[in-house]
């Protein structure tokens, strides 16, 4: 990461109640960009369930990277009431436990709006706040099965396949950060924060995108089609010399173009790939003779050639290769930062750019209970109070 920094969400606190993924994607978004967020955790677990594991792994730096750590003891009372206090000079609360567990801990939205009208409160849960599988518990990859993805990942024939990420828990993450900033600007003009919901069971619907409208108004239930599109030809994965590339030359002008480039100019005239939905129609075919031609040359052969001829190309490559790459490395996709064991470390940087504004420089995840005094102390808490907290083992 490099260039000046700032922090253009700087003048919001978030108190995030989050665990796993789902919700620590959510509150990155908001630290990659200022906000001052504030990690709530219990001062003891005996159940480590960071997605993974103890704070010096890869993962929970990337997760929780640009945070605070507050340990507090919900379950007491005096550490239900210095959480109040937070909330009461807080912008937003965000938890993702299941739907009751706020309510037992009385750590609801009601509750904390009496105490901040203006605080916005998100929540993401496997299936939603209400309804027949409220209380189920919800994972990402229950959400890819209901939500229809894993029947059109994969091949035909092999069975059901789930995304090789936790796509749901990410992108639900995502829009709850989306409803956050929605609401923080509402706020702007009643002055009252509200509810934020979301889950993953409806972000992985969302998702499902140009698939779930071939059922929604085509009546079209979509299956798996392995690497090929699903409605366009030749678009998908083919046979190099020396391995594998992704070709997509969708619309009758540039399937003209890949087949003059590759050798192949029949293939234009023929009868079975005139059009759009003959090509779909005959692909088992069409890219039975694209892959006699591809077969004969390298894969970054054919890039080269094909990109000169103006036709979406690209490799496959394993993750080294992904990092290694001069565009990805051009986008600044990854961020080093000094961690004061590990040393210098590389975190995944955020997807998109402001021209006046670049994201604030990232700190390592907190371990646990590392900032609670200070903490405490900023939100007006006396040395002598704060001892008090620790010596009953609230913080």
């Amino acid at each position: 990461m490099t260039g000046a920094t700032s922090r253009p969400l700087e003048r919001f606190t978030v108190l995030d109640m989050t665990h796993v993924r789902s919700g620590p994607a959510a509150v990155r978004q908001l630290a990659d960009w200022g906000a001052r967020v504030i990690k709530i955790e219990m001062p003891i677990s005996t159940n480590d369930d960071r997605p993974g594991g103890p704070a010096q792994v890869a993962d929970y730096q990337n997760t929780h990277r640009s945070k605070r750590s507050l340990t507090l003891n919900l379950k007491e009372p005096r550490g239900l009431d210095a959480f109040m206090e937070l909330v009461r000079q807080a912008d937003v609360v965000v938890e993702n436990y299941r739907p009751d567990v706020k309510f037992r801990l009385g750590i609801d939205y009601e509750r904390l709006a009496t105490v901040n009208p203006g605080i916005v409160y998100a929540s993401i849960s496997g299936f939603g706040q209400d309804g027949p599988y409220a209380m189920r518990p919800g994972l990402d990859q229950i959400a890819q099965g209901i939500s229809g993805l894993m029947q059109v990942t994969g091949e035909k024939g092999r069975g059901p396949m789930r995304a090789g990420i936790p796509i749901a828990d990410l992108s639900a993450g995502l829009f709850c950060a989306n409803g956050i900033l929605t609401a923080l600007l509402e706020r702007e003009t009643s002055g009252r924060g509200q509810w934020v919901q979301t889950s993953l069971l409806q972000a992985q619907i969302y998702m499902m995108d140009f698939q779930a409208m071939r059922w929604l108004m085509n009546a079209e239930v979509p299956n798996q089609s392995g690497n090929d599109h699903p409605t366009s030809s030749p678009t998908g994965v083919f046979e190099t010399r020396d391995s594998y590339m992704n070709i997509a030359a969708m619309g009758n002008t540039l399937f003209a173009k890949l087949c003059e480039t590759i050798g192949a100019p029949e293939l234009i005239g023929d009868p079975r790939f005139q059009s759009v939905p003959d090509r779909a129609a005959n692909r088992p075919a069409l890219n039975a003779a694209i892959n006699t031609c591809t077969r004969t040359r390298d894969t970054l052969d054919w890039i080269a050639c094909l990109n000169d001829a103006g036709v979406p190309c690209g490799p496959i490559l394993t993750l080294d290769q992904t990092f290694a790459d001069p565009q990805v490395q051009h986008l600044e996709a990854v961020w080093d930062l000094e961690h004061p064991q590990l040393g210098m470390i590389s975190v995944l940087g955020q997807p998109f750019k402001l021209s006046r504004t670049p994201p604030a420089s990232p700190t390592p995840a907190p371990a646990r209970g590392q900032h609670s005094r200070e903490i405490l102390s900023e939100f007006g808490f006396s040395s002598t109070e704060i001892a008090a907290l620790a010596s009953a083992a609230i913080i």
